[in-house]
Order: C-alpha cells, then sequence, then structure tokens
C-alpha cells in the first residue's frame, strides 16, 4: 500500500485557502464566450510548450502554435511529434468524465505522447529495463538516481491509483493529490520515456476529474519551465526509490502548492476585465481601466469604498478620485449611499 508521508504546513493551509477563493470567482466569473475560448486557447498553447520545453524541446512558443494549427516549422520531426501528442493527450484527459483514475489511464496517457517517437512495443508499455537518471559533463557522468526494478513498476502505478482514488472520496485537496502522484510517479518513473510530460498529465487529470479544472484556463508548466532547477531541486528524487519512498513530501508539496498559487494568481490577472461585468447584460463589453479594476477589487474585499479610500489605494487627488467613482456608477458598478461628508459607495 502507498502510504506517503507529509503534513500540511500553515503556509499550505493559507494558500490552499486562498486557492479555494480564487477558485470561486472563477467558476462564477461572466466571461464572454469568445474570450474563454481565447483564454483557453492560450493555456493549452501554454502547457504544452512549457512541458516539452521542460523535457528539452527547442520549439519556441510560436512555432509550437503553428505546428497546433498545422502549419510546417523547420524542425526534427521527434519534437514535431511531442507538441501534437501532448496536444493529443490534453484532449483526451479533457473529455474523461469517469472520476477514478485508473492504470490503464496511466497507460493510455503514455500511448498518447510516445506515438511516432517511440517503437509500438514499448509506447504505451511498462519499461523492461533498469532506469537511472544521470548528470553528465564533457569528461564525465554521475548516477543522480535509480529508478524501482522494472517488476515493481505495475504494482507500484497500481497502488499509487488506489491511493488516489482513497483520497478522493476522503476529500483530501484535489491539489495535494495531484501534488503527491505528480512526485510518487516521477519517483516510479514508469517508462524508458516520456516520464516527465507524462507526471505533469496525470497531475492535470486528477485536478480535471476531481472538477478542479478552473474553467481550464491554467497552465503548471509554466510554473516549473520558469525555473527548471527550482522544479528539480523541490523533486528531489534522492539516490535509489526506497530512499525516496521514505522520504516526506512537505517540502515537495509546499513548492508544489505555492507554484499552484501562483498560475492561479495569474489566471485572475487575466480574467479581472471579465469580473465586474455586469450580469444584466453580459453582450454588452465594457471596458475597465487598470485602476477601475484596483478600485472594484478593494470594493469586493471591503464591500463598501469612500473617495478617501480611492485616494489612499490610487494615490491621487480628491477630484480624480471622485471621476472614478462618477465613471463606475455611470457603467453600473457602484451606487452611492449617504450624504456629501458621509457618502460611501457600494456594489449593485
Amino acid at each position: 500500500m502507498f502510504d506517503p508521508q507529509f503534513r500540511i504546513t500553515a503556509c499550505m493551509l493559507k494558500n490552499l485557502n486562498r486557492i479555494e477563493v480564487i477558485h470561486e470567482k472563477i467558476v462564477t466569473c461572466p466571461i464572454h464566450p469568445k474570450e474563454e475560448y481565447r483564454l483557453k486557447r492560450e493555456a493549452v498553447l501554454s502547457m504544452v510548450h512549457h512541458s516539452t520545453a521542460i523535457e528539452g524541446n527547442a520549439l519556441n512558443e510560436f512555432e509550437v502554435k503553428k505546428v497546433l494549427v498545422g502549419k510546417e516549422v523547420r524542425a526534427i520531426p521527434r519534437e514535431i511529434h511531442e507538441v501534437k501528442n501532448y496536444k493529443k493527450a490534453l484532449d483526451w484527459i479533457s473529455k474523461k468524465s469517469s472520476p477514478n483514475i485508473t492504470e490503464k489511464e496511466v497507460l493510455k496517457i503514455h500511448g498518447l505522447l510516445s506515438a511516432h517517437i517511440l517503437r509500438e512495443e514499448r509506447s504505451g508499455q511498462y519499461r523492461k529495463e533498469p532506469v537511472y537518471i544521470v548528470s553528465r559533463t564533457p569528461i564525465s557522468q554521475t548516477v543522480r538516481y535509480t529508478a524501482p526494478r522494472y517488476k515493481k513498476v505495475p504494482k507500484l502505478i497500481k497502488n499509487l491509483c488506489e491511493w488516489i482514488n482513497r483520497s478522493k472520496k476522503e476529500e483530501l485537496s484535489p491539489v495535494i493529490i495531484a501534488g503527491i502522484a505528480h512526485a510518487e510517479m516521477a519517483a516510479i518513473h514508469p517508462f524508458v520515456d516520456g516520464n516527465g510530460r507524462a507526471v505533469r498529465l496525470l497531475a492535470t487529470l486528477i485536478l480535471y476529474t476531481e472538477k478542479y479544472d478552473f474553467r481550464k484556463l491554467f497552465a503548471l508548466e509554466n510554473y516549473y519551465n520558469t525555473d527548471r532547477s527550482a522544479y528539480y531541486d523541490a523533486i528531489h528524487l534522492g539516490k535509489n526509490y526506497e530512499e525516496r519512498s521514505r522520504d516526506n513530501l512537505t517540502r515537495w508539496l509546499e513548492y508544489f502548492v505555492t507554484g499552484f498559487l501562483s498560475e492561479m494568481e495569474l489566471v485572475m490577472d487575466k480574467i479581472k476585465p471579465f469580473l465586474y461585468v455586469r450580469k444584466t447584460n453580459l453582450k454588452e463589453k465594457i471596458i475597465l481601466s487598470e485602476n477601475e479594476i484596483q478600485i472594484l477589487d478593494f470594493l469586493q474585499e471591503m464591500n463598501h469604498i469612500t473617495s478617501t479610500d480611492i485616494e489612499n489605494i490610487l494615490t491621487v487627488s480628491r477630484r480624480t478620485a471622485q471621476r472614478y467613482l462618477k465613471k463606475l456608477i455611470e457603467k453600473g458598478f457602484i451606487k452611492k449611499r449617504g450624504d456629501k461628508k458621509g457618502s460611501k459607495y457600494l456594489p449593485l
């Protein structure tokens, strides 16, 4: 039985609570369908580009976009297949409806990722040989990690899937489940090639099946690829699986949860122009300035705002603050309550 050792720190709990608040805002935000489609396409592009780049794919984001729309780029065939395959695997996990995660689905993910890259008998199949992670220099190489013996792999993956499904029923946070599954499958290294991409897709699949997909507007891969050394350091495997299996996962989870929150905050930044669209007229496109969004952010937190608040928030004059209030009243976002001296502005 897989029994990961970890604890939820105060920092993790704070971040998980913040993630839950953001999740509610994203789920309920009245984004125009065309804009949501655009944001989803951007997220898919980011996921494909960054996850393949982590594994050494040299295609830049512009080239990845060309590949995804069927245009030709000058690159080695493997890099083209990696991009196309990652998109196909994303499409597949997006359509999965059953909440349980199975060993068969783990193999399916790898099969989609490795099509036309590995031989058929290796694609979507567990490895039949030992695997080592090696550090290389021009004059030497050092074994950094030894994965478990290949005969153990099927049982280890089965145990992991059972733990994922059991943890879902126990209502463990989907973020924690995804983080632990990410680390454990990376340690098992079940395939001869493509482990990193399969690991990241498994984590995404867990979030999707738990209805924690944030409208599919996020790309965790972006966070990992921004600082690869921090990613590899956080998921440090130790010298071998036996050592890694006894390791406390708390440090990795702190990194994972922090990265998750960072990516969700980026999503929030993207949807803020839509967050305050009047629900009575979603077809009308209202453009809000950054300062107006900042005012409405404050209003959402405090449930009221004054002219003095705006002066302090934006460092502007009273006249400018009052002009912002007037515009937001005209746009239908706020209403005035009280007399001139003690007037407050409330959300509609």
